[in-house]
């Protein structure tokens, strides 16, 4: 396994944000543009209701084959389209764009839509691939390019599936999932907030507010030194935290902070960050991005609340500068995956750079 370090990736401490540098941005493309059409090794999330389903990864999912599973290969076209966006001289712009309309195709999509419209396969992704899905239309509608908007029509209706789907499954989950992997219903909820507020849907951001308060508004006193668990790749404390700042109003998110995560308040509070044996397993690497998830999180925070949470910049900073390095060329067990996670974090350490 061969280790790619860029050094730029260190950004000095005394700033406030991170930047991402052209030669950054054209390193962490390359990781999905790799595997974007790469359809083995493929781990398949699927449920065989009997032997005529049984089919390879590119006849099942024509859109979302490549980058190991289809959750990935989601946030991989979204990590593309994300950079295209904000980098209009990115390395090998034509092949991305050649590669996103090929798999985004409205016949593509519709064979997508018709495998998730099967009866047996309505918790297909849920609710991580559906959050990342809804992070790609964001992210496609929000772009000034001819192509994207194409694109963006191509994808609406599955993701309109994907909001109904939140709409009809949310009232029916009686009980949060508080695990620091795909099913966390924090997670979830936050990245589909975002959606609900671009594309001001009221029913979908009622919805969404309605079954977060109703699931993590008596929380208190989230167990830090709890985390991690050995697989986690997001932050259950964190993620809570992240989906209520985004649905109540400022004084009685700060209320219910106090009782929910004291320890933010303090000055003094430290984290360690979690810490990677073998990034040769799949599971272990995942560590890598509860410290991106870890870090999101904290710079969501501090900069809509900078007063009683300045003091932890350098934490937001520590987490995501640990693991950045551990965006590599040559490791497929974390690859195919992590340079979005590395983009979520530096999307968050600087607003300046979100899409309108």
């Amino acid at each position: 396994m061969r280790y790619f370090t860029i050094p730029l990736l260190f950004i000095c401490s005394s700033l406030f944000s991170q930047e991402l540098s052209v030669e950054q941005a054209n390193h962490l493309a390359s990781l999905p543009l790799k595997c974007l059409q790469q359809e083995y090794p493929n781990k398949l999330q699927q449920l065989l209701a009997n032997s005529t389903e049984i089919a390879p990864p590119q006849q099942l999912h024509p859109s979302f084959y490549g980058c190991f599973d289809w959750h990935s290969s989601v946030h991989g076209h979204w990590s593309l389209v994300y950079l295209l966006n904000r980098f209009p001289n990115l390395s090998h712009r034509e092949a991305i764009i050649n590669k996103l309309q090929t798999n985004l195709s409205q016949k593509n999509i519709q064979l997508e839509i018709d495998y998730l419209s099967k009866p047996h396969e309505k918790s297909f992704e849920r609710t991580y691939g559906w959050a990342w899905l809804l992070q790609l239309q964001m992210e496609l509608a929000s772009s000034q390019d001819p192509y994207a908007k194409d694109l963006a029509q191509n994808l609406q209706p599955l993701s309109d599936l994907i909001v109904n789907r939140y709409m009809e499954f949310l009232p029916k989950l009686l009980y949060s999932v508080r695990a620091g992997t795909h099913t966390n219903t924090a997670f979830g909820l936050s990245l589909a907030w975002d959606y609900a507020v671009f594309t001001n849907n009221q029913p979908f951001q009622n919805c969404l507010r309605e079954n977060a308060l109703r699931l993590f508004l008596k929380d208190e006193n989230c167990p830090f030194n709890w985390e991690p668990s050995g697989t986690d790749f997001l932050s259950p404390c964190m993620e809570e935290i992240g989906i209520m700042q985004r649905v109540l109003p400022s004084a009685d998110f700060l209320k219910w902070l106090t009782t929910f995560a004291p320890l933010l308040f303090d000055s003094k509070f430290t984290w360690e960050v979690a810490k990677v044996s073998d990034r040769t397993d799949g599971h272990l690497v995942h560590l890598d991005g509860l410290n991106f998830s870890r870090s999101w999180n904290l710079f969501h925070l501090i900069h809509q609340y900078p007063k009683p949470f300045s003091h932890l910049v350098p934490l937001a900073k520590y987490h995501l500068n640990y693991s950045l390095p551990s965006v590599v060329d040559g490791n497929y067990e974390g690859e195919h995956w992590l340079a979005s996670f590395a983009l979520k974090a530096f999307e968050e350490s600087n607003p300046s750079k979100k899409m309108p």
